[in-house]
């Protein structure tokens, strides 16, 4: 029942629970310490955890979702986030954010506006970013583009792989960015930690290319995710408490 915007079938669960398992698995082989919160069975998109919250300097910040079924769940997690964090902010906004569609560097925030974040939002959440020695960089995902890191992915603190179209938007001026293979734009949502990047199964040439530019791959399938329009990153908070 999560939300999708092509209906391509139903994830099985059996099959959901197996590709999550692998996903926990190979984050904790990188050396994280991984939680699993209990399910939500109200909000069946909860799943994907990063939505709701973003984590900086260990402070959590609960967000507002903009679809509106999801709206339950940065309150939902708000107790979880304050037993494992250094401090829960609560944004107070009359706009929404959503955690998809916010790239973070060692030193800014990027936020794309999408049909799930805008500009009200935004402005909002500046202050809190900043308040917390970050600049903010507002861009504007393309509106066929669910989420702005849908699209995009940080390597390394310099580096972020993209796919052509949302390279060519110059939203990633300063950075050097590695672009995805054409036909394989869904590999752009992947995400890094520690010394691992993990792409999705099924974009050979985007791992080869990675591979080739120094970066240690790790393929995991995350084919029921992606039925409910999920990806590699929408999947979990990644932060340190360093």
């Amino acid at each position: 029942n999560g939300l999708r915007a092509e209906d391509r079938g139903a994830p099985s669960p059996d099959l959901f629970r197996e590709e999550h398992a692998a996903y926990v698995s190979a984050l904790s082989e990188t050396g994280a310490t991984v939680i699993c919160l209990p399910p939500l069975e109200d909000f069946p998109d909860s799943v994907f955890v990063e939505d709701p919250a973003l984590i900086l300097c260990g402070r959590a910040i609960v967000l507002q979702p903009g679809a509106e079924t999801r709206r339950g769940e940065a309150a939902a997690i708000r107790d979880d986030l304050l037993r494992y964090t250094d401090g829960v902010i609560d944004l107070n906004t009359d706009g929404f954010v959503e955690g998809g569609d916010i790239l973070c560097t060692d030193h800014e925030v990027l936020i794309g506006l999408s049909a799930r974040t805008n500009e009200a939002g935004v402005e909002d959440l500046r202050s809190v970013v900043e308040s917390l020695g970050y600049r903010l960089r507002v861009v504007n995902t393309p509106p066929e583009i669910l989420h702005f890191k849908t699209e995009s992915s940080l390597l390394d603190a310099d580096t972020i792989l993209a796919t052509p179209l949302l390279a060519r938007s110059g939203c990633f001026d300063g950075y050097r960015v590695i672009e995805t293979p054409d036909g394989e734009e869904a590999a752009a949502n992947s995400i890094r930690f520690n010394d691992t990047v993990f792409v999705s199964k099924g974009f050979d040439r985007t791992a080869e290319k990675l591979d080739a530019a120094g970066y240690k791959v790790k393929v995991l399938s995350t084919s029921q995710a992606a039925l409910v329009d999920g990806g590699l990153s929408c999947l979990s908070l990644r932060y340190s408490l360093d």
